[in-house]
């Protein structure tokens, strides 16, 4: 019998937690160039570790259930988002035009048109006519799309709530306030490398120097 075998789930847990230590301080910035350390004791530190790991388990954990969830409805990123949209529009009582679909997914019209003819020739939606304008259309998720999809993906993805549920009003105002200092801190708006593709400054720092941009972005003579 494997090792494997004889844990427990607990066990096996308690294990992968401690895999990612390279996302640790200590693996990722052991000299303190992106971190400053001061005023943080040891106990800070081993904290911090462990809210880094947990965030890194729960993007894979989203990144499983995402994978699967592609899967299991056989299509694609923006389909599902799309699907997404119209149930969420069926139950706010709202219709959902193309226009409505594009700006929301973020899309363009030409774009929408092929997803929506997409999903209409897999039986996902269907097209039908606005009920005040004669020169527009709705676009509706058909029953079956709509029950298999809450019946599965839908379903697992509420478990977020039993999550959030189970945390005290106080625990919620703190995991809420650390989330969004957490996607500020990140943030690549501003950020002129995230903006700029690596091969691009490089040129344009060759360009600057005279020189000419190696393979690393090294200037050559």
């Amino acid at each position: 019998m494997t090792r494997q075998d004889t844990d427990t789930p607990g066990e096996q847990a308690g294990e992968q937690r401690d895999l990612p230590s390279v996302y640790s301080l200590a693996g990722s910035d052991p000299h303190g160039e992106l971190v400053d350390r001061s005023g943080l004791s040891p106990v800070d530190l081993v904290q911090i570790d462990e809210v880094m790991a947990a965030l890194v388990h729960l993007r894979a954990a989203e990144k499983r259930l995402a994978e699967a969830s592609l899967r299991y409805m056989e299509l694609g990123e923006t389909d599902m988002r799309a699907l997404h949209l119209l149930i969420v529009s069926e139950n706010a009582g709202s219709l959902a035009t193309p226009g409505v679909m594009a700006e929301s997914l973020g899309i363009s019209s030409a774009s929408t048109t092929k997803l929506i003819d997409r999903l209409e020739r897999a039986g996902h939606v269907r097209r039908g006519r606005h009920p005040t304008d004669r020169r527009a259309i709705v676009v509706t998720i058909e029953p079956t799309t709509r029950a298999a999809a809450l019946r599965t993906v839908g379903a697992q993805q509420a478990r977020r709530v039993h999550v959030v549920r189970r945390l005290d009003p106080q625990e919620r105002e703190t995991v809420t306030r650390f989330l969004e200092d957490m996607a500020a801190e990140i943030s690549i708006e501003g950020i002129d490398w995230a903006e700029h593709p690596a091969h691009v400054a490089d040129a344009e720092g060759a360009a600057d120097s005279g020189g000419t941009a190696g393979p690393t972005g090294a200037a050559g003579s």
